[in-house]
């Protein structure tokens, strides 16, 4: 890291005494500040414990020439990204093209011109600079695109985020067997004006978050809260060929999470649960504020299972019924009007 004391650290290496002083002392009063090595061998060690900002190479050294040395600083990852000028009296072309293949930024040819030095030190300095600052936007970019994609898993399914992220046109797609679950507090319209709203929305957060963590176990997916009203379903977005047997366990524990809440009256509380079998359209709507949703006669028999049926029972349809029969317990509650559909027969799932 550049000192801001000074124009940047420049790491000397040159085999013969004299050279070293004059481009100490000409770089110093320039407002470099510089460390002198004199082989090879030294330099690899001093370059590798304290980094410099830029090294000033001699071509002509014994032991280990300057390309050597170039060779074994570019393959080490801590001292790689270290910009190499080399300093020689070798001006053939052959000997430039030998420098920069190694790994060279630039080449310089004695006797030098101070300025000439100065200037391409300058230069490969401020391209270094201007490589750091890239970098370090591009990992803040990386940080906030992070940040977004986990904002973005929050709402979305993985899948239709992905599809999102892509721009793939419409987001609606058909799903053939899709299990919905509602579920919804009883008497919470009571419970509600009895409490200060921060303690109830306190309640509601600890409650909805364990059914969360009971939708990750099952690998369902979560659609929404509304007011005490909790929504998930399994086989979206990705089909899956049972899909009731997850939402039937996950509605069991549900039924045994909720008596471990209570309210101020230490009342234990009581769902509703409402489960349906059928085919959705699920998908992203909407160019602002744009939530994942399903439609379809099945959700809104799902929700009516729910709302017609009794605290602490799991309402399940004829559908969902003949895919859990032969797994599950039931109890037949017999026919049941429900809105828009006429006299249905619906089942209470028991256990399993």
């Amino acid at each position: 890291m550049k000192n801001p004391s000074s124009k940047g650290d420049i790491l000397l290496v040159d085999d013969t005494p004299d050279n070293l002083r004059l481009l100490s002392t000409m770089l110093g009063e320039q407002g470099y500040k510089t460390r002198k090595v004199p082989n090879g061998a030294l330099a690899l060690k001093v370059a590798k414990s304290a980094p410099p900002d830029l090294i000033l190479l001699d071509v002509m050294m014994p032991d280990m020439n300057g390309y050597e040395v170039c060779r074994h600083l570019k393959a080490d990852p801590q001292t790689t990204n270290i910009p190499i000028i080399f300093i020689s009296a070798l001006d053939d072309v052959f000997d430039k093209v030998k420098a920069f293949n190694v790994g060279g930024v630039d080449y310089i040819t004695k006797p030098f011109q101070i300025e000439e030095v100065i200037a391409r030190l300058d230069n490969q300095l401020m391209i270094c600079n201007l490589q750091q600052q890239l970098q370090e936007k591009n990992a803040s970019l990386q940080i906030e695109k992070e940040k977004s994609d986990r904002l973005l898993l929050n709402i979305l399914p993985a899948v239709v985020a992905e599809k999102l992220k892509q721009d793939r046109g419409s987001l609606a797609e058909q799903f053939d067997e899709v299990t919905i679950l509602f579920a919804d507090i009883v008497d919470f319209t009571s419970l509600s004006s009895r409490m200060r709203p921060i303690e109830l929305v306190d309640l509601l957060n600890r409650i909805f978050s364990a059914f969360d963590r009971l939708a990750d176990r099952y690998g369902l997916e979560k659609i929404k809260t509304i007011g005490d009203a909790y929504m998930v379903v399994n086989g979206i977005p990705l089909p899956r060929p049972d899909s009731a047997n997850a939402i039937a366990q996950m509605a069991l524990e549900m039924q045994a999470e909720i008596q471990k809440f209570h309210g101020n009256s230490e009342q234990s509380f009581q769902l509703r649960i409402g489960i349906n079998t059928g085919s959705v359209v699920a998908g992203v709507i909407g160019i602002k504020k744009f939530s994942y949703d399903l439609w379809g006669d099945a959700v809104n028999v799902a929700s009516r299972m729910e709302s017609t049926g009794l605290p602490g029972k799991i309402q399940v349809t004829p559908a969902t019924y003949r895919l859990l029969q032969d797994r599950y317990r039931f109890e037949e509650r017999g026919r049941i009007y429900i809105k828009g559909k006429g006299e249905m027969t619906t089942y209470f799932l028991v256990e399993n």
